[in-house]
Protein backbone atom coordinates (compact mmCIF):
# COMPACT_ATOMS: atom_id res chain seq x y z
CA UNK A 1 0.00 0.00 0.00
CA UNK A 2 3.10 2.43 1.07
CA UNK A 3 4.61 1.48 -2.08
CA UNK A 4 1.31 1.94 -4.22
CA UNK A 5 1.00 5.29 -2.89
CA UNK A 6 4.49 6.39 -3.20
CA UNK A 7 4.65 5.51 -6.87
CA UNK A 8 1.03 7.01 -7.53
CA UNK A 9 2.21 10.31 -6.32
CA UNK A 10 5.25 10.04 -8.34
CA UNK A 11 3.77 9.62 -11.49
CA UNK A 12 1.23 12.51 -9.91
CA UNK A 13 4.51 14.69 -9.87
CA UNK A 14 5.49 13.46 -13.07
CA UNK A 15 2.25 14.16 -15.23
CA UNK A 16 2.14 17.67 -13.22
CA UNK A 17 6.22 18.44 -14.78
CA UNK A 18 5.16 16.93 -18.02
CA UNK A 19 2.28 19.87 -18.04
CA UNK A 20 4.58 22.74 -16.85
CA UNK A 21 7.31 22.00 -19.19
CA UNK A 22 4.53 21.70 -22.30
CA UNK A 23 3.46 25.36 -21.34
CA UNK A 24 6.54 26.72 -21.14
CA UNK A 25 7.38 25.22 -24.55
CA UNK A 26 4.63 26.71 -25.96
CA UNK A 27 5.27 29.86 -24.34
CA UNK A 28 8.73 30.01 -26.04
CA UNK A 29 7.31 28.71 -29.57
CA UNK A 30 4.62 31.74 -29.18
CA UNK A 31 7.20 34.24 -28.27
CA UNK A 32 9.79 32.83 -30.97
CA UNK A 33 6.62 33.35 -33.47
CA UNK A 34 5.93 36.84 -32.07
CA UNK A 35 10.17 37.66 -32.77
CA UNK A 36 10.09 36.15 -36.18
CA UNK A 37 6.98 38.18 -37.11
CA UNK A 38 8.26 41.47 -36.11
CA UNK A 39 12.05 40.60 -37.59
CA UNK A 40 10.32 39.79 -40.85
CA UNK A 41 8.09 43.32 -40.66
CA UNK A 42 11.34 45.24 -40.43
CA UNK A 43 12.57 43.68 -43.35
CA UNK A 44 9.86 44.18 -45.23
CA UNK A 45 9.61 47.83 -44.20
CA UNK A 46 13.58 48.16 -45.18
CA UNK A 47 12.70 46.95 -48.69
CA UNK A 48 9.51 48.78 -48.93
CA UNK A 49 11.39 52.28 -48.20
CA UNK A 50 13.18 53.34 -51.17
CA UNK A 51 14.69 55.98 -49.77
CA UNK A 52 16.78 53.40 -47.00
CA UNK A 53 18.27 50.81 -50.13
CA UNK A 54 17.14 51.06 -53.71
CA UNK A 55 19.14 48.12 -56.03
CA UNK A 56 20.44 50.44 -59.08
CA UNK A 57 19.41 49.33 -62.92
CA UNK A 58 21.50 48.97 -65.64
CA UNK A 59 22.88 52.40 -67.21
CA UNK A 60 21.96 54.59 -64.02
CA UNK A 61 24.33 56.90 -63.17
CA UNK A 62 25.14 56.51 -58.95
CA UNK A 63 26.97 58.34 -56.28
CA UNK A 64 29.90 57.10 -53.89
CA UNK A 65 32.91 57.55 -52.14
CA UNK A 66 36.76 56.09 -52.92
CA UNK A 67 37.16 52.97 -51.15
CA UNK A 68 40.25 51.98 -52.56
CA UNK A 69 42.64 52.26 -55.81
CA UNK A 70 44.84 49.77 -57.36
CA UNK A 71 45.97 48.13 -60.50
CA UNK A 72 43.16 46.04 -60.72
CA UNK A 73 40.57 48.85 -60.52
CA UNK A 74 39.10 51.44 -58.41
CA UNK A 75 36.27 50.32 -55.77
CA UNK A 76 33.72 52.65 -55.09
CA UNK A 77 31.68 52.59 -51.84
CA UNK A 78 27.55 53.64 -51.87
CA UNK A 79 26.40 54.08 -48.45
CA UNK A 80 28.51 51.00 -47.36
CA UNK A 81 25.35 49.04 -48.40
CA UNK A 82 26.94 48.00 -51.69
CA UNK A 83 30.13 48.58 -53.55
CA UNK A 84 31.15 48.37 -57.48
CA UNK A 85 34.03 48.29 -59.54
CA UNK A 86 35.43 50.33 -62.54
CA UNK A 87 38.12 49.03 -64.22
CA UNK A 88 40.25 48.60 -67.53
CA UNK A 89 39.11 51.07 -70.05
CA UNK A 90 36.14 52.02 -68.37
CA UNK A 91 38.63 54.35 -65.97
CA UNK A 92 38.81 56.76 -69.06
CA UNK A 93 37.10 60.14 -68.18
CA UNK A 94 36.10 62.10 -71.40
CA UNK A 95 35.39 65.30 -68.89
CA UNK A 96 38.78 64.89 -67.10
CA UNK A 97 37.17 65.26 -63.84
CA UNK A 98 38.36 61.85 -62.50
CA UNK A 99 42.04 61.76 -63.93
CA UNK A 100 43.59 61.92 -60.70
CA UNK A 101 41.66 60.24 -57.90
CA UNK A 102 42.41 59.68 -54.03
CA UNK A 103 40.25 57.87 -51.42
CA UNK A 104 37.27 59.39 -49.83
CA UNK A 105 36.90 61.35 -53.34
CA UNK A 106 32.89 61.83 -54.13
CA UNK A 107 32.36 60.17 -57.86
CA UNK A 108 29.69 59.63 -59.81
CA UNK A 109 29.63 56.55 -62.67
CA UNK A 110 27.43 54.49 -64.81
CA UNK A 111 26.50 50.83 -63.81
CA UNK A 112 27.26 48.11 -66.49
CA UNK A 113 26.10 45.05 -64.68
CA UNK A 114 24.83 44.39 -61.36
CA UNK A 115 27.00 41.91 -60.73
CA UNK A 116 30.64 41.00 -61.67
CA UNK A 117 32.72 37.73 -60.72
CA UNK A 118 33.44 39.64 -57.75
CA UNK A 119 30.14 39.80 -56.98
CA UNK A 120 30.55 43.83 -57.26
CA UNK A 121 28.72 46.21 -59.68
CA UNK A 122 30.48 47.05 -62.74
CA UNK A 123 30.64 50.44 -63.20
CA UNK A 124 32.12 52.97 -65.84
CA UNK A 125 33.51 56.39 -65.74
CA UNK A 126 33.88 56.43 -68.74
CA UNK A 127 30.33 56.83 -69.85
CA UNK A 128 29.64 58.82 -66.98
CA UNK A 129 32.18 61.23 -67.80
CA UNK A 130 31.10 61.17 -71.66
CA UNK A 131 27.70 62.53 -70.66
CA UNK A 132 29.21 65.30 -68.20
CA UNK A 133 31.85 66.53 -70.99
CA UNK A 134 29.07 66.79 -73.53
CA UNK A 135 26.55 68.22 -71.22
CA UNK A 136 29.33 70.68 -70.30
CA UNK A 137 29.36 71.73 -74.05
CA UNK A 138 25.96 72.15 -74.75
CA UNK A 139 26.07 74.27 -71.70
CA UNK A 140 28.96 76.16 -73.32
CA UNK A 141 26.75 76.22 -76.24
CA UNK A 142 23.82 78.03 -74.26
CA UNK A 143 25.55 80.31 -72.37
CA UNK A 144 28.00 81.50 -75.06
CA UNK A 145 30.74 81.17 -72.62
CA UNK A 146 34.52 81.76 -73.84
CA UNK A 147 37.05 78.94 -73.08
CA UNK A 148 40.25 77.70 -74.43
CA UNK A 149 40.92 75.11 -77.02
CA UNK A 150 44.22 73.57 -77.13
CA UNK A 151 45.77 72.82 -80.89
CA UNK A 152 46.57 69.33 -81.53
CA UNK A 153 46.70 69.07 -85.08
CA UNK A 154 45.92 70.73 -88.07
CA UNK A 155 44.95 70.08 -91.78
CA UNK A 156 44.15 72.28 -94.85
CA UNK A 157 40.89 72.89 -93.55
CA UNK A 158 41.71 74.28 -90.37
CA UNK A 159 42.42 73.21 -86.89
CA UNK A 160 42.42 70.09 -84.59
CA UNK A 161 41.33 71.18 -81.31
CA UNK A 162 40.43 69.93 -77.67
CA UNK A 163 37.81 71.49 -75.52
CA UNK A 164 39.05 69.71 -72.00
CA UNK A 165 39.51 66.43 -73.35
CA UNK A 166 36.62 66.29 -75.88
CA UNK A 167 37.96 66.53 -79.69
CA UNK A 168 36.90 69.25 -81.79
CA UNK A 169 37.39 71.32 -84.83
CA UNK A 170 38.05 74.71 -85.93
CA UNK A 171 37.47 76.20 -89.36
CA UNK A 172 40.01 78.45 -91.09
CA UNK A 173 37.49 80.47 -91.40
CA UNK A 174 36.53 80.64 -87.86
CA UNK A 175 40.00 82.04 -86.81
CA UNK A 176 40.49 85.60 -86.10
CA UNK A 177 42.59 88.41 -88.34
CA UNK A 178 45.52 87.48 -86.34
CA UNK A 179 45.87 84.12 -86.94
CA UNK A 180 44.26 83.40 -90.34
CA UNK A 181 46.91 82.35 -92.92
CA UNK A 182 47.29 85.00 -95.38
CA UNK A 183 49.19 83.55 -98.07
CA UNK A 184 50.25 85.33 -100.92
CA UNK A 185 48.47 83.64 -104.27
CA UNK A 186 46.31 80.77 -102.07
CA UNK A 187 48.80 78.37 -101.70
CA UNK A 188 47.18 75.44 -100.07
CA UNK A 189 50.54 73.89 -98.71
CA UNK A 190 51.79 77.33 -97.41
CA UNK A 191 48.84 77.53 -95.70
CA UNK A 192 49.07 74.52 -94.15
CA UNK A 193 52.44 75.07 -93.15
CA UNK A 194 51.22 78.36 -91.23
CA UNK A 195 48.61 76.08 -89.45
CA UNK A 196 50.66 74.12 -87.98
CA UNK A 197 52.84 76.71 -86.29
CA UNK A 198 49.55 77.25 -83.77
CA UNK A 199 50.24 73.27 -82.74
CA UNK A 200 50.14 73.03 -78.62
CA UNK A 201 48.96 76.82 -78.29
CA UNK A 202 45.65 77.21 -76.45
CA UNK A 203 43.11 79.65 -78.12
CA UNK A 204 40.13 81.23 -76.72
CA UNK A 205 37.28 79.85 -78.50
CA UNK A 206 33.41 79.86 -78.48
CA UNK A 207 31.45 76.39 -78.84
CA UNK A 208 29.27 76.88 -81.95
CA UNK A 209 27.91 73.21 -83.06
CA UNK A 210 27.78 70.53 -81.07
CA UNK A 211 26.45 66.95 -81.47
CA UNK A 212 26.65 64.08 -79.06
CA UNK A 213 25.33 61.34 -81.23
CA UNK A 214 27.61 62.91 -83.80
CA UNK A 215 30.94 63.27 -81.86
CA UNK A 216 30.67 66.68 -83.42
CA UNK A 217 32.55 69.60 -82.08
CA UNK A 218 33.09 72.87 -83.62
CA UNK A 219 34.69 75.63 -82.34
CA UNK A 220 34.87 79.68 -83.24
CA UNK A 221 37.89 81.91 -82.67
CA UNK A 222 36.47 84.84 -84.27
CA UNK A 223 33.02 84.10 -82.15
CA UNK A 224 34.92 84.48 -79.23
CA UNK A 225 37.06 87.70 -80.20
CA UNK A 226 33.39 89.53 -80.99
CA UNK A 227 32.18 87.87 -77.82
CA UNK A 228 35.26 89.69 -75.83
CA UNK A 229 35.64 92.74 -77.95
CA UNK A 230 32.17 93.68 -77.63
CA UNK A 231 32.78 94.46 -73.96
CA UNK A 232 35.92 96.32 -74.36
CA UNK A 233 34.07 98.14 -77.42
CA UNK A 234 31.54 99.97 -74.62
CA UNK A 235 33.89 102.47 -74.30
CA UNK A 236 33.83 103.71 -78.19
CA UNK A 237 30.96 104.92 -80.38
CA UNK A 238 30.45 105.64 -84.02
CA UNK A 239 32.06 108.93 -84.79
CA UNK A 240 34.87 108.94 -82.23
CA UNK A 241 38.12 108.61 -83.41
CA UNK A 242 41.42 105.79 -82.70
CA UNK A 243 44.99 106.16 -82.50
CA UNK A 244 46.05 102.73 -83.90
CA UNK A 245 48.74 100.93 -85.69
CA UNK A 246 48.84 98.87 -89.02
CA UNK A 247 49.22 95.26 -87.85
CA UNK A 248 47.96 93.96 -91.08
CA UNK A 249 47.70 95.03 -95.18
CA UNK A 250 45.78 92.37 -97.64
CA UNK A 251 43.87 93.67 -101.01
CA UNK A 252 40.57 94.22 -99.51
CA UNK A 253 42.15 96.81 -97.11
CA UNK A 254 43.99 97.54 -93.69
CA UNK A 255 43.77 96.11 -89.89
CA UNK A 256 44.50 98.53 -87.44
CA UNK A 257 45.17 97.70 -83.49
CA UNK A 258 43.70 100.03 -81.09
CA UNK A 259 42.93 100.50 -77.82
CA UNK A 260 43.35 97.24 -75.39
CA UNK A 261 44.16 94.61 -77.82
CA UNK A 262 41.30 96.28 -80.17
CA UNK A 263 41.30 95.73 -84.19
CA UNK A 264 39.47 97.40 -86.78
CA UNK A 265 39.28 97.29 -90.47
CA UNK A 266 39.97 100.36 -92.89
CA UNK A 267 38.47 98.69 -96.02
CA UNK A 268 40.29 99.93 -98.81
CA UNK A 269 37.05 102.06 -100.44
CA UNK A 270 37.87 104.13 -97.12
CA UNK A 271 41.45 104.61 -97.43
CA UNK A 272 41.33 107.85 -99.77
CA UNK A 273 38.73 109.76 -101.80
CA UNK A 274 40.23 108.71 -104.75
CA UNK A 275 41.08 105.18 -105.83
CA UNK A 276 43.27 103.35 -104.63
CA UNK A 277 44.48 99.46 -106.50
CA UNK A 278 46.91 98.66 -103.84
CA UNK A 279 46.33 99.59 -100.27
CA UNK A 280 50.31 99.18 -99.72
CA UNK A 281 50.80 102.30 -101.78
CA UNK A 282 48.90 103.96 -98.31
CA UNK A 283 50.05 103.01 -95.44
CA UNK A 284 52.85 99.90 -94.38
CA UNK A 285 52.60 97.58 -91.74
CA UNK A 286 53.90 99.39 -87.93
CA UNK A 287 52.45 102.65 -89.27
CA UNK A 288 50.73 104.80 -86.61
CA UNK A 289 47.53 106.25 -87.67
CA UNK A 290 44.47 108.24 -86.65
CA UNK A 291 41.02 107.21 -88.13
CA UNK A 292 37.59 107.58 -87.59
CA UNK A 293 35.39 104.63 -86.35
CA UNK A 294 32.06 104.27 -89.01
CA UNK A 295 30.35 101.57 -87.77
CA UNK A 296 30.47 98.92 -84.73
CA UNK A 297 28.46 95.38 -85.65
CA UNK A 298 28.87 91.88 -83.40
CA UNK A 299 32.20 93.10 -82.75
CA UNK A 300 33.47 94.56 -86.15
CA UNK A 301 34.75 98.08 -86.22
CA UNK A 302 34.90 99.64 -89.62
CA UNK A 303 37.40 102.62 -89.63
CA UNK A 304 38.00 105.19 -92.16
CA UNK A 305 40.96 107.37 -92.99
CA UNK A 306 38.85 109.24 -95.84
CA UNK A 307 36.80 110.87 -93.05
CA UNK A 308 38.94 112.43 -91.51
CA UNK A 309 39.70 114.66 -94.39
CA UNK A 310 37.14 116.76 -96.22
CA UNK A 311 35.47 115.27 -99.68
CA UNK A 312 37.15 117.11 -102.27
CA UNK A 313 33.93 115.88 -104.34
CA UNK A 314 32.05 118.44 -102.71
CA UNK A 315 34.27 121.58 -104.32
CA UNK A 316 34.55 119.65 -107.79
CA UNK A 317 31.88 121.69 -109.50
CA UNK A 318 33.76 124.77 -108.98
CA UNK A 319 36.76 123.60 -110.47
CA UNK A 320 35.23 121.17 -112.96
CA UNK A 321 32.48 121.50 -115.54
CA UNK A 322 31.07 119.68 -118.08
CA UNK A 323 32.17 120.24 -121.70
CA UNK A 324 35.55 121.60 -120.52
CA UNK A 325 38.88 120.53 -122.12
CA UNK A 326 41.64 119.26 -119.13
CA UNK A 327 45.16 117.19 -119.20
CA UNK A 328 44.60 114.00 -116.86
CA UNK A 329 47.23 111.38 -116.58
CA UNK A 330 46.35 107.76 -117.30
CA UNK A 331 46.77 105.35 -113.82
CA UNK A 332 45.17 102.33 -115.28
CA UNK A 333 43.52 100.66 -117.98
CA UNK A 334 40.43 97.82 -118.00
CA UNK A 335 37.96 96.09 -120.47
CA UNK A 336 36.10 99.29 -118.44
CA UNK A 337 37.79 101.98 -119.52
CA UNK A 338 41.07 103.88 -118.86
CA UNK A 339 40.98 105.53 -115.36
CA UNK A 340 42.35 109.25 -115.83
CA UNK A 341 43.94 111.54 -112.21
CA UNK A 342 42.70 115.17 -113.07
CA UNK A 343 44.38 116.34 -109.60
CA UNK A 344 45.82 114.38 -106.58
CA UNK A 345 42.22 113.96 -105.63
CA UNK A 346 39.69 113.83 -108.39
CA UNK A 347 39.72 110.89 -110.99
CA UNK A 348 37.29 110.02 -114.08
CA UNK A 349 36.59 107.37 -116.19
CA UNK A 350 37.10 107.55 -120.15
CA UNK A 351 34.56 104.86 -120.77
CA UNK A 352 34.88 102.02 -123.73
CA UNK A 353 31.76 102.80 -125.21
CA UNK A 354 33.70 106.66 -125.91
CA UNK A 355 35.85 104.23 -128.61
CA UNK A 356 33.53 101.93 -129.95
CA UNK A 357 32.33 104.05 -132.54
CA UNK A 358 35.87 104.60 -133.74
CA UNK A 359 35.70 100.46 -133.77
CA UNK A 360 38.63 100.76 -131.51
CA UNK A 361 38.19 98.56 -128.45
CA UNK A 362 41.78 97.70 -127.78
CA UNK A 363 42.33 100.42 -125.25
CA UNK A 364 45.88 99.43 -124.82
CA UNK A 365 46.03 100.84 -128.16
CA UNK A 366 44.82 103.99 -127.53
CA UNK A 367 46.12 104.94 -124.07
CA UNK A 368 49.49 103.72 -122.31
CA UNK A 369 49.58 103.47 -118.68
CA UNK A 370 51.34 106.76 -116.90
CA UNK A 371 50.69 109.40 -120.09
CA UNK A 372 49.33 112.62 -120.04
CA UNK A 373 46.37 113.21 -122.78
CA UNK A 374 43.76 115.74 -123.64
CA UNK A 375 40.26 114.52 -122.16
CA UNK A 376 36.79 116.54 -122.65
CA UNK A 377 34.69 116.19 -119.53
CA UNK A 378 31.44 114.86 -120.36
CA UNK A 379 29.48 114.30 -117.16
CA UNK A 380 30.45 115.29 -113.61
CA UNK A 381 28.41 113.85 -110.49
CA UNK A 382 29.99 115.13 -107.36
CA UNK A 383 27.73 113.15 -104.87
CA UNK A 384 28.35 110.15 -106.64
CA UNK A 385 31.74 110.60 -107.47
CA UNK A 386 31.60 110.31 -110.70
CA UNK A 387 33.10 112.01 -113.60
CA UNK A 388 33.07 110.98 -117.15
CA UNK A 389 35.43 111.97 -119.98
CA UNK A 390 36.41 111.73 -123.92
CA UNK A 391 39.65 112.24 -126.70
CA UNK A 392 39.83 115.97 -126.37
CA UNK A 393 39.69 115.70 -130.99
Amino acid sequence: MIITDNRLKSDLNFQEQEQEAGKKDESKGHNATIRFKHASKEMDDVFKDKSTFSLPKVGELVSGTVLDISKNGIVVDMDGRITGLVRGKELDDESGQYSRLAKGEKVEATVLDLENEQGMLELSFRQAGHRKAWDYLSELLSNGEVVDAKIIDANKGGLMIKVGNVEGFLPVSQLTVEHYPRVEGGDKNRILDRLKTYIDQLFRVKVITVREKEEKLIVSEKAAWEREQNALLSNYEVGGTIQGRVTGVVDFGVFVEFGDGLEGLVHISELAWQRIDNPSDVVKVGDEIEAKIISIDDGRVSLSLKKLVDDPWTKASEKYKVGDKVEGKVLKINPYGAFVELDQDIHGLAHVSEFEKDKETELSKVFKVGEIRKFKILSLEPAAHRLGLGLAQ
